[in-house]
């Protein structure tokens, strides 16, 4: 899609989480939307919108790639379920970026729409309001820990699986035991790839 079509769907899902955070009293849930990829670079044919959603849940519930089901309904409320977006959920207790949301730049927060960030990158000048990349202190340390909690999350979905309680509370809103099992190996390995090219970066 055009540059700017993405970038006027990145409004649209400001927008949308505007709404979405009213709906909870009290502690927030939705706390923070972020842009990352080819989005960011100015006057570019975009193949998708990815966006990076900080909940506020805990980590060992956002492991990287997994689709809780708690958050099945968010998509459709946020109307990115059947529109050219690819999201993932972050934990509002670790940073939003990681090996694939590289400098990510804000587009919503709980005081609203960043219009700021928006209108910056609609005139592809929004370089230096993305957030600044981690140390490589920074991104071992974040790589070792999510590695660690995608693995126990792994475990935990391979354990239950034939299970009858855990089948049925992980299915509904069209999503099934199966979907669960695939995210978690997926986000796994993906993990895994990521800390062995960092390591054959260092080496080489």
């Amino acid at each position: 899609m055009r540059h700017e079509t993405a970038v006027r769907r990145l409004r649209i899902v400001a927008e949308r989480c505007q709404r979405a955070s009213g709906l909870w009293d009290d502690e927030p849930f939705l706390v923070g939307a972020y842009a990352f990829g080819h989005v960011l670079q100015p006057r570019t044919d975009v193949p998708v919108v990815q966006i990076a959603f900080v909940l506020n849940l805990p980590a060992d519930e956002l492991t990287w790639c997994a689709q809780p089901q708690s958050c099945a309904g968010l998509p459709h409320l946020l109307e990115i379920d059947k529109a050219p977006v690819e999201w993932y959920w972050r934990p509002v207790v670790w940073p939003v970026a990681n090996h694939l949301i590289r400098r990510p730049l804000r587009v919503w927060s709980l005081d609203g729409p960043d219009t700021t960030a928006l209108d910056a990158l609609q005139r592809g000048e929004a370089e230096d309001l993305r957030m600044p990349p981690p140390t490589a202190a920074q991104q071992h340390e974040q790589l070792t820990a999510e590695l660690a909690a995608s693995l126990a999350h792994l475990r935990q979905v391979e354990a239950g699986f034939w299970e009858r309680d855990w089948r049925s509370a992980h299915r509904g809103s069209g999503v099934y035991p199966e979907n669960h099992l695939w995210d978690a190996v997926h986000g796994y390995l993906d993990l895994l790839d990521a800390t062995q090219t960092r390591q054959h970066d260092i080496h080489s």
